[in-house]
């Protein structure tokens, strides 16, 4: 039997099928560090197309297995890292080596604060790196339980289950997909970056903003010129002449 590559998404498929579905969702949705390494949307998609019969071969996965380990893996991997960043709180995500997590720790932190607990436990399923920190960021943030559980259900049913149906919708309609899935599961990644990169371009014109006010605040606040404000002149306050 080969090694498993468990960074590989078509190797774990061939040698756990759908448990391994189950266990990379789970880590990859609150693991931290564990998480940044593993698939997430490269291994739902192609598991997605496995699941399709096409060319009069037969499905090498279960449609309705894939999707409720999916589901299973995503929601509960969120609801152990939440408790994780509960418990370890900020030190957790502060006094970490990993430069990653630091940076997905404040990425986190900004998308909770901009688009509120519920929108944002939903984007950021959505976006690769930033899913693994999520959910211990909101634990140590103090988002309260019951709204956490509620959103990150919403989040991971929705990305968990929308990949798949892709995957399998491609499988199903296109004959020969297998031939084409390396580029599809490019396609996939680059879209995954978009919001990242959105966020970018973002955050660096709010700062290239805030620069520009600072620079407009000095030129309407200068400081006290020699012009402005002359000393006492000579022809001002002339002394008395000899004449």
């Amino acid at each position: 039997m080969e090694a498993v590559n468990p960074t590989d998404s078509a190797s774990l498929l061939a040698a756990f099928g759908a448990l391994g579905v189950l266990v990379v969702t789970f880590a990859e949705s609150g693991l931290l560090v564990v998480g940044f390494f593993l698939p997430g949307d490269t291994l739902l998609f192609p598991a997605g197309v496995l699941c399709a019969g096409a060319d009069g071969q037969p499905p090498r996965l279960v449609l309705w297995q894939v999707m409720l380990c999916a589901a299973a893996g995503a929601v509960a991997g969120a609801q152990v890292g939440y408790l994780i960043g509960r418990h370890g709180g900020r030190p957790l995500l502060t006094r970490t080596s990993s430069r990653r997590v630091k940076e997905g720790a404040e990425r986190a932190e900004r998308l909770l604060a901009r688009y509120g607990y519920g929108k944002a436990l939903v984007i950021g399923r959505f976006i690769p790196m930033l899913r693994s920190v999520l959910h211990p960021a909101a634990g140590a943030l103090g988002v309260p339980l019951g709204t956490f559980t509620l959103w990150q259900t919403v989040g991971g049913v929705l990305w968990s289950q929308s990949l798949v149906l892709v995957g399998y919708a491609l499988g199903s309609s296109v004959s020969h997909v297998d031939d084409y899935l390396l580029p599809l599961v490019g396609v996939i990644v680059v879209l995954s970056l978009i919001p990242l990169l959105v966020e970018a371009v973002r955050s660096r014109r709010a700062r290239r903003e805030d620069a520009a006010q600072g620079e407009h605040a000095a030129d309407d606040h200068p400081g006290h010129a020699g012009d402005d404000h002359p000393g006492h002149a000579a022809d001002d306050h002339p002394g008395t002449e000899g004449d």
